[in-house]
Parts: structure tokens; sequence; C-alpha cells
């Protein structure tokens, strides 16, 4: 049997691990196969020499991954430990970076995978990033982040987020009040994101004055947005045409995020996703990228990601009984 020593600085981060009713000690023995134990603000592993060494790396990811007096969240638990499988533990480091920005209630908000702090990266250094990738990879809410950032720093004057209304349909006009109430139900993802980075007050004023904006992608036809912060969400259900057309409104010192979901497509021809085209017109242009999030990087409940890769195995099968 093999004896790992973690000193921390903190009975905070001892409260990391142990707080809970100790769930995340309990995981961790489960997954490892060994016993650990706390004296003061000394962790101790105990077990097999392979699985002590890698508990110990896996307790030491999620200490500088999770902030002090935080628990473990089920979700962290399972992508640190499947990293330091993989042997990714540098990848782990070099995920405990800045916060990208920081919610209304203090909140840092960080990336939490290495998929999300790719996606961060390329916002950063490109002009257009199409951010690809199933539900509850923070696509939006981190292109969101990164343009109250750059709002925040004065990199840009005005914020502008925008969807395409195609799950309504027909069913619009039955809709009450004017059209802003008809459509603002299928923007409120977007309204949700932003007023928890700036809360709901700073939101609202900034609407009025024009430095933010949140409306349905037909609003968007025949504009040019200079010096803004440019987001279309759940591109997947906009037509070539539609893509084309946001695409072609990028003015001076803007950036445009574009995020959505291949797998659900609402459009009644999937073939037509303007998404899935720009994805192979765009891959070869400068200062343009395209960020694929992997099943891993789900950092909603776990079963969401349990349920994502369920239904990649259905529509798999499904696919070989065809092609067999």
């Amino acid at each position: 049997m093999t004896e790992k020593i973690i000193q921390v600085d903190t009975m905070d981060q001892i409260l990391t691990i142990f707080g809970d009713f100790d769930k995340t000690r309990h995981a961790i023995e489960e997954k490892y196969h060994v016993t650990l134990l706390n004296r003061g603000t000394v962790i101790k592993v105990t077990g097999e020499e392979q699985a002590a060494q890698g508990a110990a790396q896996a307790i030491e990811a999620m200490l500088r991954l999770t902030p002090q007096g935080e628990n473990v969240g089920e979700q962290t638990i399972r992508y640190v430990t499947n990293m330091v499988a993989e042997g990714a533990m540098q990848d782990l480091k070099e995920l405990a970076a800045d916060a990208v920005a920081v919610t209304i209630s203090g909140k840092p908000v960080r990336a939490r995978t290495v998929g999300q702090k790719k996606y961060v990266e390329a916002i950063q250094d490109n002009t257009i990033v199409l951010g690809i990738g199933p539900a509850g990879t923070g696509k939006t809410y981190l292109a969101v982040a990164m343009a109250v950032k750059a709002f925040r720093a004065h990199a840009v004057s005005r914020i502008v987020l925008t969807r395409p209304a195609v799950e309504a349909g027909e069913k619009l006009g039955f809709l009450p009040g004017d059209m802003q109430d008809k459509v603002d139900p299928y923007l409120r993802p977007l309204y949700d994101a932003l007023y928890e980075m700036l809360g709901a007050e700073s939101v609202q004023r900034n609407m009025e004055k024009g430095s933010i904006e949140v409306a349905p992608l037909a609003y968007m036809r025949g504009r040019t947005l200079d010096e803004a912060f440019i987001i279309l969400d759940e591109a997947q259900n906009t037509t070539p045409e539609q893509i084309k057309m946001f695409l072609t409104r990028l003015g001076n010192s803007s950036k445009m995020v574009i995020t959505g979901d291949i797998t659900q497509i609402d459009l009644p021809d999937a073939k037509r996703s303007g998404l899935v085209e720009a994805m192979k017109v765009l891959r070869n242009v400068d200062d343009i990228a395209i960020h694929q999030f992997q099943e891993r990087d789900v950092v909603r409940h776990k079963l969401v990601q349990d349920i994502i890769a369920a239904y990649e195995k259905y529509q798999n099968e499904r696919r070989k009984g065809k092609n067999g």
C-alpha cells in the first residue's frame, strides 16, 4: 500500500473535498479504491500505488478548479477523473486561469473544461467564432460572458444578441402582445445570461440607451454593426441565406460568435441548416475559428451527458442498420 500526502492552505479547501456529507470523498474512494483521511489541512490518500497517485492528482485538480468553500460538483468529479485517466494533467492545470468575467453577484465565470478554455481562447484570438456542440457545454453562456468582458473594457460599444425564431413557426400570430412580446420567449436564454452577468437594472438601462440589443435574427437584415460584440444563438435553425446575411453584418472593430447544436435542427429540411453549411464554407478562412465541443464538455447535471451519449449511440445504431 502507498500513502500520498496533500498539504492544503486552508480549512475551506478541506471542506471542498470533505464537505457536503463527504459526497466527494466517497466518490473518489469508490472511483480509485483508496481511503481518504484528513488531519487539519492535510489530506492522506492510501491505496495501491497507481490508484493513490491517480486519486491524489484528481484531488489536486479539483481543489484548483473549485472556489474555496464550495463543494465539488458531480460534473467536476466525473470530468477530472476522466481527464486524469487520460493523462491530461497539464490541461487540467491550465484550466485554473483567470476568470472570464464576474457575475453581478461577484461569482467568477471560468472555463470548467479544456474544451471551454479552447473556446474562450478562440473568441479572444479571432474575429468570428463558430461554437458547435451539445446542450450544456456553455456555448452561449461563455459567449455572453466574453461579450460582457469586452463591453466593460470598452473594447466594444454595444452587445447585440440574436436568435432565429424558427421554433415558433406560424404559431407566433396566436401569441398575445406585440411582435416583441411574441419573440421574447425565444430570446429568454439570452436575457437570462445577461441578467446574471450585469443585473436586470443595468441590462434594461443599457437596452434603453441602445448599448445592448436582444432581437430576433430577422431584425439584423440591412444593418452594419460596428464596434459590437454580436452573438447568434441557435444557429442550427438558420437557413444558408440567413446565416450569410448575418455574417455580412460584421462591421469595423466588431466580433461575432455563432453558436448551435447540429444534432437539434428544427428546420423542416435539416439538410438546409445554414450552420452546417457555414462549417464547410468557412473552415479555411483566416480569422474565423470553428470550435467543436465534445460530450465531456457538458457542465450541466451528469444525466445530461448520459442522455447525449445515449442518443448518439441510438442514432449510430440506426445509421448502421440503414447501411447494413
